[in-house]
């Protein structure tokens, strides 16, 4: 049975979510075939939905110097900033999981994932849901990326 708020939702496995939302995660899981994490080997991929209907992809690209790569969400948020600029993003799917295993991994967006995303619903005016794994078989789908960094920084402080 799946627990609501006005925050967020928690399914009790993947069965449980709409059909819209699990056809994005499974396309973030498509995505983790392009990962290049040799030195982490944690997969992780992500996929957004547009407000058209198309589906941006990302996976999380890693380098030998550390900061230098970027994770799966911001690999996905800033082709679709990049590629579509004007076009609304309403839903992003996070998967994880370690190389050569099936299981997904809990995995909830870094934090600097997480201002990305809220500085794009800053920037379009609109919130974006966010899918992830909870833990061993629970997802939760927020109703914001604010729900996920209620005191953050944005414009306003500058």
């Amino acid at each position: 049975m799946k627990q609501n708020s006005s925050d967020y939702t928690i399914y009790n496995s993947l069965e449980e979510m709409p059909q819209e939302n699990k056809k994005l995660v499974n396309q973030a899981e498509v995505a983790l075939s392009s990962s290049y994490s040799p030195y982490s080997n944690f997969t992780v991929g992500a996929a957004l939905r547009l407000e058209s209907g198309e589906v941006i992809a990302g996976s999380n690209q890693e380098n030998a110097s550390y900061p230098a790569g970027l994770c799966a969400e911001r690999v996905a948020l800033f082709q679709s900033g990049a590629v579509h600029p004007d076009k609304k993003i309403l839903t992003i799917a996070v998967v994880a999981r370690r190389k050569d295993t099936s299981e997904y991994r809990s995995a909830g967006p870094c934090g600097m994932c997480r201002q990305v995303m809220l500085e794009y619903e800053h920037k379009q005016n609109s919130n974006i849901e966010v899918i992830f794994k909870l833990d061993t078989e629970r997802w939760v789908k927020t109703s914001s990326a604010e729900v996920l960094l209620p005191f953050s920084f944005g414009k306003d402080n500058l």
